[in-house]
């Protein structure tokens, strides 16, 4: 995500990252298709992972916990998002146990005002050899904390 945007705002709890919507993100109503949510979460996600040094580059991840599977994904839509420019994604962690994590997230205009969409996203960390759960190294858990909502410790 481009640092020309405005300063990401500080929320209570998790990270709020600011996601592009380009033109091609639109569908035939000129309105954020449904399935591009899924990539703007999971692009606001790998910015926040990959700038606390948990990134796949060049062919390698900088740490194992960048091999996680998606178990679940759920999402309410509440008002169109209308057209291009940045949208507001406010996500935090619900969970975050031995192999798996759970995210909830909303989208929202930058002011705060509107809220586009809200969700959870629960996802698996793998073992690359065996493709079978594997906890979480001490390098995610330590990034994790910072995006623990408080009352869900």
């Amino acid at each position: 995500m481009s640092h020309a945007l405005a300063e990401q705002p500080a929320v209570e709890y998790g990270h709020v990252e600011h996601a592009m919507v380009h033109f091609d993100d639109l569908d035939a109503l000129g309105i954020l298709h449904n399935a591009r949510y899924a990539l703007l979460l999971e692009r606001a996600l790998t910015a926040y992972w990959s700038e606390r040094g948990v990134s796949y580059q060049g062919g390698h991840a900088s740490a194992p916990d960048v091999f996680h599977a998606v178990r679940e994904f759920t999402i309410s839509y509440r008002a169109p998002i209308t057209g291009t420019g940045p949208v507001a994604v406010h996500f935090w962690l619900e969970h975050f146990g031995t192999t798996s994590a759970g995210y909830a997230f909303r989208f929202h205009s930058l002011d705060g005002t509107t809220v586009y969409a809200e969700g959870r996203r629960a996802i698996v960390r793998l073992d690359p050899a065996t493709l079978r759960p594997a906890p979480w190294t001490d390098t995610a858990r330590t990034v994790a904390a910072t995006l623990l909502r408080p009352d869900s410790a």
